[in-house]
């Protein structure tokens, strides 16, 4: 079993046939590359037929080549926006159509945000739960709460205000609005019962 196994790693590790296996897949290289190999030739022989005066020009058309690339590479060109369109996601003015169906054209203004411009309907309903808004209102003593959205002057704030608080005075609780009911069944005021009661026409 050894010498079987000796044998069949000599078998393996044949310097002869890794030599022969090499030589094949270079010459099949050599086979596929020959036409890059007789171009490569030429131009090498093409190149040391020069003087020193046409490989300066040469190079010197390179470098120049260079450049002119490097100018005109798209990325360090200034983009085009004559009507200082807002930038999408590939940093390029976004179509004007979009600008239009978004309603980015018309300026919404906040006094309450001091007079802070915003650019659009969906920019101007989400400022009222931002922070700038919350300050205005919180600098007026008001809470900020939905009934006050929509609303951006200082004044119909404060009008609005005064509005909410006589509502919610008028719609307190009040005793003479206590209600109560009878034996038989009568629902009254506090203050009816309490009378009918003392004339004795009402039992517990």
């Amino acid at each position: 079993k050894a010498k079987a196994k000796a044998k069949a790693s000599g078998e393996e590790h044949d310097p002869e046939r890794e030599a022969a296996m090499c030589e094949f897949k270079v010459t099949k290289l050599m086979e596929l590359l020959s036409d890059t190999i007789e171009a490569t030739k030429l131009n090498i022989e093409k190149k040391q037929g020069r003087t020193y005066e046409e490989i300066m020009d040469e190079q010197e058309a390179m470098e120049e080549e260079e450049y002119e690339s490097e100018e005109s590479d798209p990325e360090d060109t200034p983009i085009y926006n004559p009507l200082n369109l807002p930038l999408g996601w590939d940093d390029k003015p976004i179509p004007f159509w979009l600008y239009k169906l978004h309603g980015l054209n018309i300026e919404y203004k906040c006094e309450l945000c001091g007079n802070y411009s915003y650019w659009g309907f969906r920019a101007y309903e989400r400022h009222f739960q931002e922070w700038r808004h919350a300050h205005g209102m919180r600098c007026l003593g008001i809470p900020n709460t939905r009934e006050f959205h929509g609303v951006c002057g200082i004044q119909e704030v404060l009008d609005l205000w005064g509005k909410i608080k006589k509502r919610t005075k008028e719609g307190a609780f009040n005793d003479n609005d206590e209600e109560f009911e009878d034996a038989a069944g009568n629902v009254m005021s506090k203050r009816t019962y309490d009378d009918l009661k003392k004339q004795g026409l009402i039992d517990d």
